[in-house]
This record gives structure tokens, sequence and C-alpha cells, in this order.
């Protein structure tokens, strides 16, 4: 007989499709925790056949009342409380962050069990640079604030993670073409499962492929960065260092520039002494 696990939160990775996924580790927990927090007990009750486990679900989720996640808390001084999401990482996209916050605040012991995520698992998918990634979760529904968001990460060198649905997957893919330029992307849905599939292009060619044809299931999204800047011109240097002389001496003025613009410090500074004269 397996013996009772140390009171606290255990943060419970699940699989994003193949049951086969689920780790050990996980496994044992869901078969020992005294409750398990779940999104939707029809979703986990599937899982938790899986794992063996017949302990008892409660309802958690983003419309739970903050007395839901109180008497979790509370409960957690002398029962274990798995927290599982309906597939993949606890708190990704998911509800758990206020648990956990509050949680840590209590005091209360806390154990992750890391696990599959499907964000995650599209990006090796991709193709894309992986060195740096931003999860982005899901895009407004609404085009100006879609839009607004987009601008904000437009000029960050880093590959870009989003959800998305299948009815709005062709407009989100036109939106980012329009505001991060037309760059490389890959669209990822059903990972793990028998009909997972992966399509990659520019987002202009993925949003006319996904037009008429909304793909069903669990959808990731890749955008890569941002191609490199094409090089300062000559009359881009010479106003950037006129500015910047009206603010600094010439030495600092040519190594600012240098800076933005990457270009030789030296040159400029011979440049900057042929326009103060």
């Amino acid at each position: 007989m397996e013996t009772q696990l140390e009171p606290g939160l255990y943060i419970v990775a699940g699989p994003i499709g193949n049951l086969g996924d689920l780790t050990p580790r996980a496994a044992e927990i869901l078969r020992r925790a005294d409750v398990i927090a779940v999104e939707d007990t029809r979703v986990s009750a599937r899982l938790l056949r899986h794992a063996g486990s017949d302990r008892p679900m409660l309802p958690y989720h983003d419309h739970s009342a903050g007395g839901v996640r109180a008497r979790l808390i509370e409960r957690m001084a002398s029962e274990s409380v798995a927290l599982l999401s309906d597939a993949g990482t606890p708190l990704i996209s998911d509800p758990g962050y206020k648990l956990v916050r509050d949680a840590r605040a209590a005091g209360r012991r806390i154990t992750t069990l890391p696990g599959p995520s499907a964000a995650i698992a599209a990006l090796t998918l991709s193709g894309l640079p992986t060195d740096r990634f931003l999860f982005m979760g899901f895009l407004p529904a609404k085009a100006k604030a879609r839009a607004d968001t987009l601008a904000e990460v437009a000029a960050l060198r880093a590959t870009l993670i989003f959800y998305e649905s299948g009815p709005r997957l062709s407009d989100s893919l036109a939106a980012m073409a329009e505001g991060l330029g037309d760059r490389e992307a890959a669209v990822s849905r059903e990972i793990s499962k028998a009909f997972e599939e992966t399509a990659t292009g520019t987002l202009t060619d993925l949003s006319a492929r996904y037009a008429d044809a909304p793909p069903k299931g669990e959808i990731v999204l890749i955008v890569g960065p941002p191609g490199e800047a094409p090089p300062a011109s000559a009359e881009d240097a010479d106003a950037a260092l006129l500015e910047a002389m009206e603010r600094l001496p010439v030495s600092k003025a040519a190594g600012e520039v240098a800076k933005k613009l990457g270009l030789d410090r030296r040159a400029l500074y011979a440049r900057a002494m042929e326009l103060k004269a």
C-alpha cells in the first residue's frame, strides 16, 4: 500500500494528447493525493482511470470563486492537493497561478511535477529559432486589441508562441502578417494524437491555406523572429550624427550612433568631424 503524501500542493503536468505521455511520478501522485483539483471532471476522469486513480475530484477553473481557492489552501495544511489541467502543464494559459500564489503566501508546501507542454512541443516541431522565445497565449478576439498586442512585440528579436482556435486561425495569421511582417511560421495541431500535423510557411501563405478550411483540434502557432534590419545608409548615419552632436561631444556622439546603427565608431567619428567643420 502506498504511503500518504506530505500535505501541500502538487502541480501535475498531464498529457497533451497521448495518455502514454503521463510520467510514472505524475501517475503516482494522482493515485495518492487526498483530492485532485481539475478544470473539467469529465476530461480528467479519463486520465485518472488510465493512472489507476480513484481519488476524489474538485472542479477548479478560471470562474471558481475565491472561496473555493481558500478552502483548497486550508486543506493543504493537512492534506495533499493535486492540481491538474485538461491538458499539459497547469498554469500555462490555464488556471492555477492564483492558487500557487496564495498557497505560497500561506506557507504551504508546493511541488511541481514537470511534463508535457503544447507550447514547448510545438516549438520543437517548428524548425524556427529556439534560443529566445516568448509565450503569448491567446490573442485578443477584437481587431484593435489584437493589433495593439502585436505592436508591443513586433520589434522583439524572439520566436513568438501563440495558442489559437481553428475558426480564428486564418484571421489571426493575416493580422500577424500585417502587424509583424510576413515572417516564417508554423502551425501545429493535435500534437501526440493520431492526426498530428505541422504546417510551415509564411504567415500569408498559412493564412490562405486555412481560410476556407479551418482546422480542428488543439492548435499552437509559432512565429519566427524579425529578419535582420537593412544596413543604415550614409544619410541615416549623417542624420543620427547631427542629432547626437546637438546633445553630446563628437566622440560620445560617434559612440552612441555606432551602437545604435551597428557601424564602425572610428569611421563615424571621422565623418562627425567633417560634418562639424
